[in-house]
């Protein structure tokens, strides 16, 4: 027989991170199916960007390049970054958004394990600031489109801004639900009237809730791998599920309820992908459903009064910066120490 001390190895960076990338795949299958394959020159550009971007960074500050090349977590902030941005983001928005998170929020704070900001959500946030019209141009759902785009054409859209003759912009292009409801809300116009528009599907967004439903699949198999923990899908979606079915529940006219939130926008990507970050997040149990719940609460705040769509960005940044606080008073009492 074995004998003690029992003790488990722990899991190295590159083997969290690759699994990581593996639960991001079927919300990328979704995604292209949804959407067509412009996603994947995204990711392709994020990625190669984010490699070349670190490595450089990494022999300027005198840093072994390989080690933290091969963890991985580059490329976990490429592909986040990637599949927040419109999927027919042009090229160089890409480029841009991905070196701003890799050089300035990741490397110019000391690298992995020093940023204080998730560094994919400041890379959105630049961008959403700088290019507004272009990061609120997001493609309509293959089903929906009024012009269907092939992956050639697709990719010459990326590079070059060209369509097809007999295209326009508007053929291709379309608002999101979240838009759409804010928009439409503020003509005084009845939710139930809203949600018969085409964008709409049976809880969320129409492709969209395909999307976030894969995206909850490969937040499960995370929590199976144990690389994340309950606390803070569980808090965020249970906050924003809350303050959404709450509103709704009072003033079912003017506020969507708990499923369209859920099912919409990044709520199922930031619940696993995003807000649980090690790094720009709370260490402690309690502290964890803190700084979760503040996101969704925020989410909903932003979503209903704020001037964005979808304010998971903001939210995740803002908590980031609450995180010492969340930590300095959420510590768990030293054995022994008489408060």
């Amino acid at each position: 027989m074995s004998q003690s001390p029992y003790i488990s190895g722990s899991t190295s960076v590159s083997v969290i991170m690759l699994k990581v990338l593996l639960a991001l795949v079927p919300g990328i299958v979704a995604y292209v199916w949804v959407f067509g394959g412009g996603v994947l020159v995204s990711l392709t550009l994020a990625s190669i960007t984010a490699l070349v971007s670190e490595g450089v960074m990494l022999k300027l500050r005198n840093r072994p390049v390989r080690p933290f090349l091969m963890d991985g977590s580059a490329l976990v902030t490429a592909w986040l970054l990637a599949l927040a941005l419109p999927p027919l983001a042009p090229w160089w928005l890409v480029v841009v958004g991905t070196l701003f998170a890799i050089v300035i929020a990741k490397q110019l704070y000391g690298g992995l394990g020093y940023n204080p900001f998730n560094p994919a959500m400041v890379g959105y946030a630049v961008l959403l600031i700088s290019f507004p019209v272009i990061m609120t141009q997001w493609p309509a759902p293959l089903a929906l489109a009024h012009a269907q785009l092939g992956f050639a054409d697709q990719l010459h859209y990326i590079f070059s801004r060209g369509l097809p003759v007999d295209v326009q912009v508007d053929a291709i292009t379309s608002a999101t639900p979240l838009d759409y409801l804010k928009t439409q809300l503020k003509l005084q116009h009845a939710l139930a009237d809203i949600s018969q528009a085409p964008v709409f599907g049976v809880v969320g967004a129409k492709g969209g809730e395909l999307v976030t439903g894969a995206y909850l699949l490969g937040g499960l198999y995370l929590l199976q791998q144990r690389i994340v923990t309950w606390h803070i899908p569980v808090a965020f979606l249970a906050m924003l599920a809350l303050v959404a079915g709450a509103s709704s529940l009072l003033d079912p006219v003017h506020y969507a309820g708990a499923g369209f939130h859920l099912f919409s926008g990044a709520s199922m990507l930031c619940a696993f992908f995003i807000a649980t970050d090690p790094i720009s997040g709370p260490t402690t149990p309690k502290g964890k459903l803190l700084f979760a719940a503040g996101i969704g609460l925020l989410t909903w705040l932003i979503r209903t009064y704020g001037g964005y769509p979808d304010g998971v960005a903001f939210a995740v940044l803002f908590m980031n910066i609450c995180v010492p606080l969340i930590d300095a008073y959420t510590q768990p009492r030293v054995f022994g120490h008489k408060l």
